[in-house]
């Protein structure tokens, strides 16, 4: 097969193609990507290329496999580092990983980027399925163990807790490398300074959530009443 052939060569051969190919997908995306600049720009044929991967899509694929194995690599190693953590500190050294994981690699998470916000991508849904089931798979446990130990209420459901989680982790992260989604934080291509700053604010939050001190000893929002950012007062329908 292709891809045992490709496997087959030197590894300084190897890696080259591997990140002319992360250079030309992160650049272009997929559409524009061409083989034959990529060919050029490695000093190897462009039939070699589909002797390896077969077509473009193969390639794309491929590197998208690799992806996927340098962030279960690094998420794998944050899980034994912070095995003995509370739960707060957890997501928050997962969190630092996923910041350091766009430093080391930004070009692989611009093609993450990329699949986002561009639907011209081969298999996108399918692929971006498996980066929400890899990321729950990964903060689901840490979720049940959070329950489990106190650190986290048991009274929600933990699916929606790892939702919630991941949805929010996400734009984080996204929001230290696009502008538009800063929201004026500070968070876009901030200083590890800054960056810390928000991290601590992100756990702050979860910790303790966003009510006030009065809604907190009162329980939360009254379920007749409700109070816009006015101070008028809004009847719930159906309350």
């Amino acid at each position: 097969m292709g891809i045992d052939r490709f496997m087959r060569l030197k590894e300084p051969k190897r890696e080259k193609i591997l990140e002319g190919a992360v250079e030309e997908f992160s650049r272009y995306g997929f559409r524009q990507a061409s083989l034959n600049r990529l060919a050029q720009s490695l000093g190897i044929s462009k039939g070699s290329l589909f002797q390896y991967f077969g077509n473009k899509e193969g390639l794309f694929l491929f590197i998208f496999d690799h992806a996927v194995a340098l962030v279960r690599k690094r998420l794998g190693q944050v899980k034994q580092e912070t095995a003995e953590k509370d739960f707060y500190e957890k997501i928050r050294q997962s969190l630092a990983a996923g910041l350091d994981f766009i430093r080391r690699h930004p070009r692989v998470y611009r093609i993450y980027l990329k699949m986002l916000f561009q639907e011209d991508f081969p298999l996108r849904n399918e692929l971006l399925q498996r980066v929400r089931f890899f990321s729950a798979e990964y903060l689901r446990p840490m979720v049940l163990k959070g329950m489990a130990q106190g650190d986290v209420r048991s009274d929600v459901d933990p699916d929606f807790v790892v939702f919630f989680l991941d949805a929010v982790m996400d734009r984080f992260l996204q929001a230290h490398c696009v502008s538009f989604l800063d929201g004026g934080t500070g968070l876009y291509e901030g200083s590890p300074e800054v960056t810390a700053r928000l991290m601590d604010a992100f756990i702050k939050v979860l910790q303790n959530g966003l009510a006030g001190g009065d809604a907190r000893r009162a329980g939360g929002p009254s379920k007749e009443r409700a109070q816009d950012g006015s101070g008028f007062s809004l009847q719930i329908p159906g309350a």
